[in-house]
């Protein structure tokens, strides 16, 4: 080949990938050649036939595919080994009800920008490949879904519209921006207006609804079975038991055999109690408490010992595994046991011999732990509590087993005390309940107080959970550590924590952050600064907020919240499976025997953590949805309230007592136009400077309740001006 001629065809490549590149550039839109050429700076006839020609090149090897006469786009498939990798991500959806989403990526970097024309069919969850944008300067990272690598869900429940020859379930979840279109003889049954579960059978590409069928019929809206079951399987949480599971529940003996109790340590003559909520049947931990001769304590905690009824390789690990924890609804438990054992076999009922799995300690006065001992046991409790009866006993100092009672309220306060010393963050919650009435409709709420019984319970729980944790993960001695369960909790995200330091700050609050001892002292201070003030659960609430979330892993990071170096769960396996995990690793590993594969429990410890996410959400849903029905018959009525956050669209309002939060939304402010000073954490007119902003009191009247949503919309009375004193 001649000088010339290589320099031609060096040329009509550099052309070529000119040409690819400002396809490359633009993945997402349709060039014809007189756009490619002025894109280009291409002017001249030959230069533009070079242009037709480079495309005619790129068409044939499948680089760039003609959608229309004319009009050419870059086939992605077949390009990507000729475009910067780098502008490949996956990550997952968080779609919102505007069918809008951003990317959450697998980096933890900046999430990324979804306009609701390139979500292909992705839906809220779903595991995606996504092509960036390039990037604009100061405009946020933009890309499009390009493939759902793992869909997140594919059933979804919601309410039924039947027409002549088609029909469509519109899904509750406010995070499915699409209904599903089910063909008539896909209905199973289900009637107009029903509620249903409905699962995605195919999604064609031109087709703007995915294609479903109905596999559950729940029933008419409104009722409160079907609402409670729909937000279950909402959150894909189970229904019922299989039959397999229910049959091997059945064969399990209440008794307890002779020799099993031989191979136990026996504490059946030593004083032993519950104390649980009024309304509790699983009995999952008791304590113990002997009075020693040297004027020392030995506290038994005691936990059900599941492990001895639940085996590996049975159908009741498997589904309980499965569900990896209770779920805990307004008006019900979802048990990861079923009753047979979670209120029964297992139960730590009064008056019974029982099986336990136990922490057992000496305490000195100080409660300074002077011994431990860890393993099987069988108990027998001598009395049920409530935690009304065990609390009536603390503040009277009478009635039964006071003495005991009491010597355990003492040691506990001081483990408290030993704890907040050492660093541990202080987090109140307020608890909302509703009483209800034979048909489980929301007649009052009030909200439930963590008194001196539950913490007397809390404490002793966490000391074992520690302890076992410390146990394994800090062996004695140069032993290597063993692969284990930990319940972990990372420091607070740096930019949420100046967030809520400068949103305290506007409320008049101070913190802290230099370190994490100032910001221990700070987050308490700060808890005991506005309790009982209006703005006390919003502050509360928030805090929790900037925390990060609490998980299960075989990496040790220490418990950020509880300044705990090593923290476990292994008091409560009747309700949570990862208890269940630490039971047999700490049997296992106090018998000698070898490290389990850290890879296996990892991924149970990351299910388990999923599950509980969900049931976490699926109870948010249910108290939202009592207070929605609480309020319905409710229209017009005035209540007290506090603003409890701003956007956009409206103020958030939280009503006192019940803690009933819906929105006043901004376009039914009549009396100017209101816009968001987000810096301020406020709305404010435009024209008049009259403002809402955190912690404001006021009147407002409740004026619409949509029960499906669960929404409540308010409308604003008048300010509530404080005096000061």
């Amino acid at each position: 080949m001649t000088k010339k001629n290589k320099n031609k065809n060096k040329a009509k490549n550099t052309f070529i990938h000119a040409v690819l590149t400002v396809f490359a550039d633009n993945p997402f839109k349709a060039f014809n050649y007189k756009q490619i050429s002025h894109q280009l700076g291409v002017k001249d006839k030959i230069s533009r036939n070079l242009v037709i020609s480079a495309i005619d090149f790129l068409v044939k090897e499948k680089k760039v595919q003609q959608v229309k006469r004319g009009k050419f786009q870059i086939h992605l498939k077949n390009s990507a080994s000729m475009l910067n990798k780098k502008r490949y991500i996956t990550g997952i959806v968080d779609m919102k009800s505007t069918g809008k989403a951003y990317i959450i990526t697998e980096d933890g970097g900046e999430d990324i920008f979804i306009a609701s024309s390139n979500t292909a069919n992705a839906l809220n969850g779903d595991k995606v490949k996504v092509y960036l944008f390039p990037k604009r300067r100061d405009r946020k990272l933009e890309g499009q879904i390009m493939e759902v690598i793992e869909r997140n869900k594919t059933s979804f429940v919601g309410k039924t519209q039947i027409f002549d020859r088609f029909a469509f379930l519109v899904p509750d979840a406010k995070d499915m921006p699409v209904d599903l279109f089910i063909p008539l003889d896909s209905l199973n049954g289900v009637e107009d207006g029903m509620k249903a579960i409905a699962e995605i059978v195919e999604w064609p590409d031109r087709m703007k609804n995915p294609v479903g069928r109905i596999i559950k019929v729940l029933g008419w809206p409104g009722d409160n079975n079907v609402e409670m079951e729909s937000i279950l399987a909402d959150h894909e949480l189970a229904l019922d038991f299989p039959d397999s599971v229910l049959k091997e529940a059945e064969k399990i003996s209440m008794e307890i055999p002779q020799e099993e109790i031989k191979n136990r340590k026996d504490f059946r003559d030593v004083f032993t109690i519950t104390i649980d909520p009024l309304d509790a049947k699983d009995f999952d931990d008791a304590l113990s408490l002997k009075f020693l001769p040297d004027g020392n304590f030995e506290v038994g905690i005691h936990i059900a010992d599941v492990t001895h009824y639940v085996r590996p390789g049975t159908a009741l690990d498997s589904e309980a595994y499965e569900r990896a924890t209770s779920t805990y609804l307004v008006d019900r438990v979802i048990p990861m046991l079923p009753e047979k054992l979670s209120n029964g076999v297992c139960s730590l009922r009064p008056n019974e011999d029982k099986l336990a799995f136990s922490a057992v300690f000496t305490l000195d006065a100080k409660a300074k732990v002077l011994t431990k001992w860890f393993g099987r046991t069988v108990i027998h409790s001598d009395r049920r509590f409530t935690y009304e009866e065990a609390q009536e006993i603390i503040d009277t100092e009478e009635g039964e087993f006071a003495k005991e009672i009491l010597c355990l309220n003492d040691l506990s306060k001081k483990l408290r005390q030993q704890r907040f010393s050492k660093g541990s963050i202080n987090f109140h919650s307020q608890e909302v309940k509703f009483i209800l009435d034979e048909k489980g409709k929301p007649v009052d709420t009030y909200v439930k107080e963590q008194k001196e019984a539950n913490m007397l319970i809390e404490d002793f729980m966490l000391l074992a959970n520690k302890k076992v944790a410390e146990y394994i993960g800090r062996p004695a001695g140069k032993k290597v550590i063993k692969t284990f369960v930990y319940r972990i909790h990372d420091e607070p995200n740096p930019e949420k924590l100046n967030n809520f330091v400068s949103f305290l700050s506007r409320l008049g609050y101070s913190m802290k952050v230099g370190d994490r001892n100032s910001l221990v002292k700070s987050y308490n201070k700060l808890f005991d600064d506005v309790k009982g003030k209006g703005e006390q659960n919003m502050v509360e609430t928030i805090a929790v907020r900037t925390m990060a979330k609490a998980e299960y892993s075989t990496e040790n990071i220490g418990h950020y919240g509880l300044s705990f170096p090593y923290y476990s769960h292994f008091t409560s396996p009747i309700r949570r499976y990862p208890d269940v995990m630490v039971h047999r690793l700490l049997w296992d590993y106090l018998h000698k025997k070898p490290s389990a594969s850290k890879n296996h429990y990892e991924e149970m410890c990351n299910h388990c953590s999923d599950q509980e996410r969900k049931a976490a959400e699926a109870e948010r849903d249910s108290i939202k949805y009592k207070q929605a029905e609480y309020l319905s018959d409710k229209i017009g009525e005035i209540f007290h309230g506090t603003v409890s956050g701003v956007s956009k669209w409206g103020i958030w309002v939280e009503l006192e007592g019940n803690k009933c939060e819906g929105m006043v939304r901004l376009r039914d402010l009549e009396d100017d136009f209101y816009y968001l000073d987000e810096e301020n954490y406020r709305v404010i007119g435009q024209n008049f400077g009259e403002d809402y902003r955190l912690g404001d009191k006021l009147l407002i009247k409740v004026a619409h309740i949509d029960l499906q949503k669960k929404q409540m919309d308010f409308k604003i009375v008048r300010k509530v001006v404080e005096e000061k004193e």
